[in-house]
Order: C-alpha cells, then sequence, then structure tokens
C-alpha cells in the first residue's frame, strides 16, 4: 500500500517545481525529502520525476499520482467532517491565515466569541497575503483563509475551494491632520507610501491613481499598514488605507473619500471538502459577526476633509 504522507510531498514538489523551496515550506532537508520521494518511486515501480535543470518536473505517472492523491486527500477529509459533526461539542483544531488589517480589525473580536461560544475549540492564526494563502488553503496547510478582493481585481480562484463572502470594506486617502490636501488631486505631488509590487492592493492603488490623472511618486514600499499609517501620521507620505486598519480605535490621521467610495470586498475560503466540518462552520459565523460592527459603522466621521483646512 503506498505510504499517503510521501504522495503528499510529491503533490508540494509538483506545487513548488524544486526540492530546496519544499524543503523551504515543511521545514524539512531537501535531503530527506529526496529520500521518501525515491522510496515512493520504490513503491509504484515507475519513475515519478525528472530533472531540468534546478527544477523537478512530474512524470506523467507522477501528475496521475499526484491527481488521485488529491482525491483521496478530499474523500479523507469528507469523512473526518461527517465523523466530526456526531459529536455534542466543537472541538479540535482550526488553521486560519489572514492579512494584517484582518488581524487588527476582526480577530480579537472573534477570538473573544470563540473563547465565550466555543471554549474547546482551538484557533491556530498565521498572517498571509491573501493571494498565497489560498493556495495554502489548497495545499493543506491552512484550514480557512480571510481574503480580499480589490474593485475590479478577482482574486485567484480554484475549483476545490469554496468562497463565502464575509463583508464591505472602505478605502480612503490617509493625510497627516494639517496637511491642508482635501482630495486625491490635491496628493498628486506628495510621496507616496505603498504595498509592494505585485500585490492586488497595490495594482489597485496606482490605478487609483492615474485615473485622478497622475502617476504616484511612491517612496516608500512596505506590506506593513502600521509602517503607512507611521509615515502618514509624519507627515512623510500619504496612502490608501482601508477602515479595517484601526481595528475600531480612532484613526491617527485625517481620512478623506476617494471618487466612488470604494470598498474592498472580504471573503473566506475553505476547501469544499472540509466546508461542513463544525469547527469550520463555527469559525466563520464568529467571523461574521466580528465584521459587523465595523461594516455597520461605515467610520462616516472620517470620510471628512481635514477639519483644519474647510
Amino acid at each position: 500500500m503506498l505510504d499517503l504522507r510521501r504522495v503528499t510531498l510529491l503533490r508540494e514538489v509538483h506545487r513548488h517545481g524544486t526540492l530546496h523551496a519544499v524543503a523551504r515550506a515543511l521545514s524539512y532537508s531537501p535531503s530527506s525529502i529526496s529520500q521518501q520521494l525515491r522510496l515512493l518511486e520504490q513503491e509504484v515501480g515507475v519513475p515519478l520525476l525528472e530533472r531540468s535543470g534546478r527544477r523537478v518536473h512530474l512524470t506523467p505517472a507522477g501528475l496521475l499520482l499526484v491527481e488521485g492523491a488529491g482525491a483521496v486527500l478530499t474523500d479523507l477529509e469528507r469523512l473526518e467532517s461527517a465523523l466530526a459533526a456526531t459529536e455534542q461539542t466543537v472541538s479540535g483544531t482550526v488553521r486560519l491565515a489572514v492579512f494584517q488589517s484582518a488581524a487588527l480589525g476582526i480577530v480579537p473580536r472573534a477570538l473573544s466569541l470563540l473563547a465565550e461560544r466555543y471554549p474547546q475549540l482551538r484557533v491556530e492564526i498565521t498572517q498571509r497575503e491573501p493571494e498565497s494563502a489560498l493556495d495554502e488553503v489548497w495545499a493543506r496547510e491552512f484550514d480557512l483563509v480571510i481574503a480580499e478582493e480589490y474593485p475590479a481585481h478577482g482574486a485567484p480562484r480554484r475549483r476545490e475551494l469554496d468562497r463565502v463572502p464575509l463583508g464591505q470594506d472602505a478605502l480612503r486617502l490617509g493625510v497627516a491632520s494639517g496637511s491642508g490636501i482635501r482630495s486625491l488631486a490635491d496628493a498628486a505631488d506628495r510621496a507616496w507610501v505603498m504595498e509592494p509590487r505585485g500585490t492586488a492592493s497595490r495594482h489597485w492603488a496606482e490605478q487609483v491613481c492615474r485615473v485622478a490623472g497622475f502617476e504616484p511618486d511612491v517612496r516608500f514600499e512596505t506590506a506593513d499598514l502600521q509602517a503607512h499609517i507611521t509615515l502618514v501620521e509624519a507627515g512623510h507620505a500619504v496612502a490608501l488605507l482601508p477602515d479595517l486598519v484601526w481595528g475600531g480605535r480612532d484613526p491617527r490621521v485625517s481620512l478623506l473619500a476617494l471618487p466612488g467610495e470604494p470598498h474592498r470586498s472580504l471573503f473566506t475560503a475553505a476547501r469544499s471538502s472540509t466546508a461542513d466540518r463544525p469547527a469550520i462552520v463555527a469559525v466563520r459565523s464568529v467571523l461574521a459577526l466580528s465584521i459587523e460592527p465595523a461594516a455597520r459603522a461605515g467610520y462616516p466621521e472620517r470620510a471628512t476633509a481635514d477639519k483644519e483646512h474647510p
């Protein structure tokens, strides 16, 4: 009988493309992974891998095995979900991936509600970028992810993952108090801080500026939105900030409405084979409750121009 753990390793090789990348992702040594894959080839009796420079490709037999392994893992997860549904209490562990502003604006209240309603449920939370986290949920590194979609920017879709809407999050222009900036057009000649190139938020932010008629002078680049706020507060940059980043606290900068009052859409994604697992259903229900106060509030007082410069 095939060793399912070795087949899962082969699946990771197919996903990452190199043994070193798999080793980094799984905290194994490359030699250990090579040994396990050689044993798997001995078990099946046919070559599963072929090298092309530094990269490793699966043979047709390897691809067939990986496809079959995915179906087996899905069936096992459905069985585990059905068994968990027979229990009287919600328990177990849910590995949740979140991006930074969700960690600030949703997670604290969610953890309090989970502790109150489901004391036997353990939730492990890791900060990840939404694009990569969706792939990691598919690869079974996480059970659930809070992800995002910016206006006119669809998030990656995998047919093995479901998608449940979570809420809307307003996006606004953040400027230093007393800066005199009252609109996006006023920020055309200012220094900007944005998230790294290649992220959906960066592409959306650049497009917002270009539609407004200017190319943003991006002098600071970081994925840390707290760093964005610090730079804006000190008057060194302006930024496009989501409301969730404040975590229900009063903002430390002036927030101005953008043309069209854009919002990003938040959703959760899990593997379809585990979506009915009581623990995941419970976490999703609590996340929905935790975002409601911010969504209802809408932070209307923040979408105003700097009061010192009417």
